[in-house]
């Protein structure tokens, strides 16, 4: 991989910034270099759609001068003097922020653990056309699909490295592959479309692109005739696929920003009860082959796995240094840059599994909704409401008996958190990772 993304390069950008940034006057600063390529291929109805690769690279310097900062970003290095220098002048007539500044050197990273993120497999446009097109060809062949909304391929390959005026330097190589396959089935105004998809860090952990294709075009063919549901109070069960976003919703919440800003409706609730009993929620800065393993932040500051639930009680917040400073806490190794600056959030987080399948919780709830797809974003981060766009199925007697959709379900995510049933089926493919999740006693509203 050394053609492709140069680490000691990487390196030696980072540094020459910092040393810079010293040298016009920065109290501290930071610089992290960015470099990435990435190859894409898109195909529909046997053809080649888009190929397309791109190539980034990118260098951002955080400078503090007393607690004021300014950050500057650039493509290319070529006078590191001048850029520091206008970061420095910009620190100097922004308006001072209390809790801004780099990690404290006790916390940083001395140490870093032998992580699996990096497979050395560089895939071509070729190969990566062949995947895409087996995973089309397997959803045309489902019986009842009509079209094929596309199919791709991808692979990226990312590197970073971060160095900090008080003597950090870390860098890391990651890669990154995934295909999908988008399904049409039906005619005219009664079509219905699903789609499947894997992304993985190796490239040997995908199920096979023919797996993609097979379950997208399954998924598109039983929603097909959908039917519309009254309004009604009934059980949901969100599948693995949406109940993702369940678990969004709840790591949001536990943001340490959104706590310090008081925007949260779980800002008061730390050590209380806010999930059933018995489920726990791990976040996971280590997991092997993780989509968003690390091994260090976006401060440079270790980590460790938190239980950041457990038996229904909330543990932790997301902390990075400026959260942590504005609520009296230590950081927790959970900040992630966003180039001039860094914001608090989650890497690898699981809502671990219960004991029962998705058909058992089915059998359980005896009739209700089984949720496969949601739309729009209708929740109060601040409130805790809910209301969000679905489609799924209506199953009775623990079977499905048909399809529906135009369905909208509505609660508060407070009392919809404590009466969550976990099943079984844990899809840990992603960086969230959930199984299916039951909540008993929803509002539906419908026709």
């Amino acid at each position: 991989m050394s053609e492709l993304i140069d680490q000691s390069e990487l390196q030696s950008r980072a540094v020459r910034l910092v040393e810079a940034a010293k040298a016009a006057g920065a109290d501290a600063c930071d610089a992290i270099a960015v470099t990435g390529v990435s190859l894409g291929v898109d195909v529909r109805e046997g053809k080649v759609e888009e190929t397309e690769r791109a190539e980034g690279d990118d260098v951002t310097l955080r400078v503090f001068v007393g607690r004021r900062t300014a950050a500057v970003s650039a493509n290319q290095l070529d006078d590191p003097a001048g850029l520091a220098e206008r970061a420095v002048a910009m620190a100097k007539v922004a308006p001072e922020d209390p809790y801004a500044g780099l990690a404290d050197q006790d916390l940083l990273v001395k140490e870093f653990p032998e992580l699996e993120l990096l497979d050395t497999r560089e895939l071509t446009a070729s190969e990566l056309t062949d995947i895409a097109l087996e995973a089309e060809a397997a959803g045309l062949a489902v019986g009842g699909v009509s079209k094929s909304g596309g199919a791709g391929a991808s692979w990226r390959l990312a590197g970073v490295v971060l160095a900090t005026s008080h003597g950090f330097q870390g860098s890391y190589l990651s890669s990154r592959f995934g295909m999908s396959m988008t399904a049409v089935a039906g005619e005219g105004t009664a079509m219905e479309r699903d789609y499947d998809f894997d992304s993985r860090t190796f490239f040997e952990d995908p199920e096979a692109p023919s797996e993609i294709g097979r379950r997208a075009g399954e998924r598109a063919v039983r929603r097909l005739n959908p039917q519309k549901l009254t309004t009604r109070t009934a059980n949901v069960i969100y599948e693995s696929r949406a109940a993702r976003s369940i678990l969004g919703h709840l790591t949001g919440a536990i943001n340490g920003a959104s706590v310090a800003r008081k925007t949260s409706f779980l800002k008061d609730k730390m050590g209380e009860a806010i999930l059933a009993p018995g489920i726990k929620v791990v976040d996971d800065p280590f997991k092997s082959r993780g989509a968003a393993t690390r091994p260090f932040d976006g401060e440079g500051t270790r980590a460790e796995v938190l239980n950041m639930v457990d038996d229904g009680v909330l543990q932790h917040w997301f902390l990075d240094g400026a959260a942590a400073r504005e609520l009296g806490l230590k950081p927790n190794g959970r900040a992630h840059r966003s180039g001039s600056g860094t914001s608090p959030g989650a890497t690898n987080i699981t809502l671990m599994p219960g004991t029962r399948s998705l058909e058992e919780l089915m059998a359980d709830a005896g009739e209700g909704l089984l949720v496969t797809d949601l739309i729009g974003h209708g929740v109060n981060g601040l409130t805790g409401d809910y209301s969000r766009g679905a489609a799924g199925f209506w199953f009775e007697n623990g079977q499905i008996v048909e399809p529906v959709s135009e369905i909208t379900i509505a609660g508060n995510l407070n009392d919809m958190f404590k009466r969550l049933i976990p099943g079984s089926d844990l899809d840990n493919r992603y960086s969230a990772a959930a199984p299916s999740l039951m909540v008993e006693g929803m509002a539906l509203a419908g026709s």
